[in-house]
């Protein structure tokens, strides 16, 4: 080749992020080990969201793909796990359902969120002073489309206890099970 001229361009194979292993531990470096955090923060939600993982024990979550690389064998220390899991709770989406702090329930909407989106499906179709079963919310032929389709009774229960703070509804018992009526 003669001066300034290049050969051929060939692309460089760039793996995907999720096969890219991630490190170890977390980061001793504040600035970095925040940043850090919030990566790992926003993969946990994503994980969750996808595979509609609500509710687990820290030793379960250890074994997922999330936190482990089975492939290399390499998993993410349980103290760092628990610390992901602290900063998600800091951020409001992550309840701890015991005191030792061994099990949880993610959310990768916040319930003030899920109560919103419940609330605006209720308003956009007309649906005030009216009364459903939790099952009808979550599995209801009427909430097919709707994001919250699906949801877990827990985080149903907390977006409705959320919009119950706002009197936007009340949560009732009914002869087979709880309900909420919409205001």
């Amino acid at each position: 080749m003669r001066g300034g001229e290049r050969g051929p361009v060939v692309p460089v194979p760039i793996r995907p992020r999720a096969s890219v292993p991630r490190p170890r531990r977390l980061q001793p470096n504040g600035e970095t080990r925040q940043k850090q955090l919030a990566a790992w923060c926003a993969l946990a939600l994503a994980y969750s969201q996808q595979h509609r993982l609500p509710a687990m024990t820290v030793r379960e979550a250890q074994d997922i793909p999330l936190f482990a690389n089975h492939r290399l064998q390499r998993k993410l220390p349980l103290e760092s796990i628990q610390v992901v899991l602290e900063e998600l709770r800091k951020n409001g989406n992550l309840e701890w359902l015991d005191k030792n702090k061994t099990s949880f329930l993610i959310m990768w909407k916040r319930p003030e969120e899920w109560g919103k989106l419940i609330y605006q499906w209720v308003s956009r179709n007309g649906l005030t002073n009216s009364v459903f079963t939790l099952y009808e919310l979550a599995s209801g032929d009427d909430t097919e489309n709707e994001e919250f389709h699906g949801l877990d009774e827990a985080t149903l229960l907390r977006a409705l206890q959320a919009l119950q703070q706002e009197h936007k509804a009340e949560i009732i018992t009914l002869d087979d099970g709880r309900g909420v009526k919409f205001f």
